[in-house]
């Protein structure tokens, strides 16, 4: 995972993972998806295109599109945000071994700046897609994580509702409404 490299690149496209704390299970035992779309609805108010995603139990893939601003802050103020949230659920659930295991993932310096929890990686990757072919290859990828390996949450991967592959597949938005990245092109080329 990339902890240093600085996303500065704006009208680029992004494939960015977050990953939760040692793969802890956080989003599904918190049904914490509403907040990765509210992050969403905020990275679209600053000037972010949401372009493809899926969210699984222990993290998220998303293809971001920034049009201003840094990746990384937009990206580091949203793990923030949903870690308080994350934090609140999981008292909220009585989950107290997980908020233990979660303490103990702050770094010294942190802890001295106030910082209780660790929800999730310190770093996200962010991997600039360079052409079309690139961010076709993953949004594949990404729609197929539900259907991989030992995950096997659905039979067909445009039935997993917390991905964008239903409206890649059909046209048809499920829970949250993104940009088709070929809108995007159009707008760039149009400019």
């Amino acid at each position: 995972m990339s902890t240093r490299t600085q996303h500065t690149e704006n009208f680029e496209t992004y494939f960015c993972t977050l990953v939760c704390y040692r793969w802890l299970p956080l989003f599904e035992i918190t049904d914490f998806y509403d907040q990765v779309y509210k992050w969403f609805d905020h990275l679209r108010t600053n000037c972010c295109y949401i372009l493809g995603d899926v969210i699984m139990a222990n993290y998220l893939h998303a293809l971001l599109y920034p049009t201003q601003g840094s990746l990384n802050k937009l990206t580091a103020n949203g793990k923030r945000f949903m870690a308080y949230e994350m934090v609140k659920r999981l008292e909220q659930l009585k989950r107290y071994a997980l908020l233990r295991e979660s303490e103990q993932g702050v770094q010294p310096n942190e802890r001295r700046k106030g910082k209780k929890h660790q929800v999730f990686r310190l770093s996200f990757d962010a991997r600039q897609c360079f052409d079309e072919k690139m961010v076709e290859q993953k949004l594949d990828y990404l729609h197929h994580n539900p259907v991989q390996g030992k995950w096997n949450l659905v039979e067909d991967y445009i039935d997993y509702r917390h991905s964008s592959a239903r409206f890649y597949a059909t046209g048809i938005h499920d829970v949250y409404e993104v940009t088709h990245h070929k809108e995007i092109v159009v707008e760039d080329e149009g400019g």
